[in-house]
């Protein structure tokens, strides 16, 4: 099992860099049991992106653009309601039965060095494969974690994906909780003087992957077929230098 760490300066620099190394580095992994049970590449993979607050968010490359982004953030992370078809969301796991974010939130305006600031999303009872009262099918959240921290000022976030698709999921994760913790530092600011701004996002997945069915869009991303025009022009220039 290959790990990975990777330090990307933004957050389309991080989406980038993470699709060349599962490509170039990342062990073959055949899904037994899951959403999609197919062939895939994958890492252990750790993310340190230092400016994730840079601007644009999302490549133009990516499959999301921001409008999409902004309500994945608000529907998927920040809110509780809006679950929809869904039996949970990311939301509405941290709102309910505690409001693990309002409280996260208060502890911080009582005390700014405070390393126990953990959100939780995964539940015990997601080990099941079933769920207990449905007997259906029960996929467990790919977020698991939020952690928390307050150094120098900005605040830190730390998340951990048991899952992670690196190629259509991961752009509007780590954008979207870019967003949410600018929502997050954005609440404690307007209770206190602390006039604090957002930090690093960290990231840890144990399999961080792409499928199959994703492996020629990556190649073609990553890899480029060299323009017909273009190539002629450099024939014809180093024709002309012999």
């Amino acid at each position: 099992m290959k790990h990975v760490k990777i330090t990307a300066f933004d957050c389309p620099d991080a989406w980038f860099k993470t699709l060349g190394h599962i490509w170039r580095e990342g062990d073959p992994f055949t899904v037994g049991y899951g959403s999609e049970v197919t062939e895939t590449k994958k890492l252990n993979l750790s993310i340190e992106i230092t400016h994730p607050e840079n601007r644009p968010l999302v490549s133009d490359k990516a499959s999301c653009d921001m409008k999409y982004v902004q309500w994945y953030a608000l529907t998927y992370l920040w809110c509780g309601e809006g679950k929809q078809e869904e039996i949970y969301t990311y939301g509405s796991r941290l709102r309910e039965p505690v409001d693990q974010v309002e409280e996260a939130i208060k502890n911080y305006v009582k005390e700014q060095n405070d390393r126990q600031v953990t959100m939780v999303i995964r539940l015990p009872e997601d080990i099941y494969k079933k769920d207990p009262k449905t007997k259906e099918k029960h996929e467990p959240p790919c977020l698991s974690i939020i952690d928390t921290e307050i150094v120098d000022n900005k605040m830190h976030l730390t998340c951990y994906f048991r899952s992670w698709d690196a190629f259509a999921g991961l752009p509007a994760n780590i954008a979207g909780l870019q967003l949410f913790n600018e929502a997050f530092v954005t609440e404690i600011n307007e209770r206190t003087n602390l006039g604090l701004t957002t930090g690093k996002l960290v990231f840890h997945s144990k399999n961080c992957h792409l499928y199959k069915r994703q492996f020629n869009l990556v190649k073609d991303f990553l890899e480029p077929k060299s323009n017909d025009k273009n190539t002629r022009l450099a024939k014809t220039i180093k024709a002309s230098k012999i």
